[in-house]
């Protein structure tokens, strides 16, 4: 019986093309398994940033947000995590003050008391935190510090 040597593309039930086809839509699921979870869900989130003043900070990412939430909303979400955050305030709206983060408590008044304060994107909160509403993809930061705006 006579041998017949056959070609790679005799052989192959894969032609060419779809062998290139196969190869981009392997390359694209890795591409989509290697991106960080934080540059993806932050855009359709919040990432929250506690820097305690002394060189320790806490950054909790992918807080879900709606229309209408608040930076008060991030706290309470960033609260629900497990190894999230404590916090204390009073009243509500326009009027609510943060008091405390964890375990560090605001200090009040007068030179070189430190206090918890915050900013959005890079903004000092211009109004109660409980009356500023934040967008998708915002980034929340609370500092400990006794530089107002700073």
């Amino acid at each position: 019986m006579p041998t017949r040597l056959m070609t790679d593309r005799q052989s192959s039930p894969i032609s060419r093309r779809g062998a290139g086809a196969l190869l981009v839509i392997a390359l694209a699921a890795v591409l989509m398994l290697g991106r960080p979870a934080t540059a993806q869900s932050t855009a359709d989130g919040v990432r929250l940033i506690i820097d305690y003043g002394d060189g320790i900070s806490k950054t909790i990412d992918n807080l879900p947000w709606s229309a209408g939430n608040t930076v008060l909303d991030v706290l309470k979400e960033a609260a629900s995590r497990p190894h999230g955050i404590s916090f204390t305030y009073a009243g509500s709206g326009a009027s609510a003050v943060l008091s405390k983060i964890d375990d560090v408590q605001n200090q009040g008044g007068g030179p070189g008391k430190k206090n918890w304060q915050y900013w959005v994107d890079g903004r000092y909160g211009d109004r109660s935190f409980a009356a500023f509403e934040v967008k998708a993809g915002d980034v929340v930061t609370w500092r400990f510090t006794s530089e107002q705006g700073q």
